[in-house]
């Protein structure tokens, strides 16, 4: 008589706050499997490293087969906090998890798109503006969300929108350059304007949360601006009456590449101050303009942050400083919102194979 196979176990996660549930097959994580249910969780690099996923396990057991979540620290382990887009479960989950209801109803989807308009924001810096191909229905998004342009093999590369849905379906994306990295070197040297791409969005949860009248902190580090102008200028067009500083951390003034926008929004916007920030020092002089770290501009100026919304976005170590600093400032974790600039998930999981090779020579 022939054994009979393990059946497949599926558990069942319930989100503690509106008791939601919903099932998680095996080897699915839980971002994954709200995902298909239509639950919308938040999450932004989805490799386990910015931290934006994070929810409270408050029952069950969950294990981390794909990445490890080196977002975690000490006090989150302490607290039970998990990553969502990494955690599988090993056993039915009980969680306390943010949901993020306005992107729920909108579709992912792939499309071709053509580039309009290709032009230099900075030395290294390329703004692309993509428009739906001819046949295809335009993109719908909320102002925050990003999307992955789909490359051979099944890679991808994600890039913040930054503007909000237009009537034409026209996106605009800045692409840094980085040294070594085949896909943006392509897009400097090589991609033109009447060339074709395929996307794939919107993902993402950094979108604005309106149903606050609360004063507002944005941060931004690099191109982690295009995110943040997205959000800002959707405020701005619904009239709001929040006060609003903007912070923007570069190295020199070249890649503070639409201060003249910034500085434009603080002399028209009511109750919004921009602040230009540069980490060299020599650089800050010469320019004279603010020098240090943008997450430390920020606690100079507001030291207490516990009536406030703060949307950061930017490079990983920008959001680890802010993620801890802030909400030692007093900010509740759960108004603080984020973007990771952080490596495509391929091109990460190579680094951590990596790293794990080292640590096993």
């Amino acid at each position: 008589m022939r054994d009979r196979p393990e059946p497949f176990i599926v558990h069942t996660v319930t989100l503690k706050n509106s008791g939601r549930r919903f099932q998680v097959k095996p080897g699915e994580t839980v971002l994954e499997a709200a995902q298909r249910a239509g639950i919308a969780l938040p999450y932004s690099c989805r490799a386990g490293v910015c931290g934006s996923c994070k929810a409270i396990l408050v029952e069950g057991r969950c294990e981390y087969p794909r990445n490890p979540p080196t977002a975690l620290n000490a006090q989150d382990r302490v607290r039970h906090a998990v990553l969502l887009c990494q955690a599988v479960p090993a056993s039915d989950l009980l969680l306390e998890a943010r949901e993020v209801t306005s992107v729920e109803d909108i579709a992912r989807r792939q499309l071709a798109v053509q580039v309009s308009r290709k032009w230099q924001l900075a030395p290294d810096v390329i703004g692309l503006q993509l428009q739906p191909a001819p046949g295809e229905l335009r993109l719908n998004w909320l102002p925050g969300q990003y999307l992955d342009v789909l490359l051979d093999e099944g890679r991808r590369r994600p890039f913040s929108i930054a503007n909000g849905p237009q009537a034409d379906g026209a996106i605009e994306l800045h692409v840094r350059h980085v040294a070594g990295g085949g896909f943006t070197s392509w897009v400097s040297e090589v991609l033109k304007e009447g060339d074709a791409l395929r996307i794939e969005g919107p993902l993402g949860t950094f979108v604005a949360r309106e149903d606050s009248e609360r004063p507002m902190v944005f941060m931004a580090g690099g191109t982690g601006f295009a995110p943040v102008k997205a959000i800002l200028e959707h405020f701005m067009e619904l009239g709001t009456r929040r006060s609003i500083d903007v912070y923007w951390g570069a190295r020199n003034p070249e890649d503070l590449y639409l201060r003249t926008l910034a500085e434009t929004w603080a002399a028209r916007a009511h109750d919004l101050r921009f602040h230009a920030v540069l980490s060299d020092p020599e650089q800050a002089l010469a320019a004279g303009m603010r020098a240090g770290l943008v997450h430390e501009a920020v606690l100079e100026d507001q030291p207490d942050l516990s009536d406030h919304d703060v949307y950061m976005s930017g490079p990983p170590a920008m959001i680890d400083a802010g993620r801890t600093l802030f909400v030692e400032a007093g900010l509740p974790e759960d108004r603080l919102y984020y973007d990771s600039f952080d490596y495509a998930p391929d091109v990460l999981a190579q680094i951590l194979a990596g790293r794990a090779g080292l640590s096993e020579a």
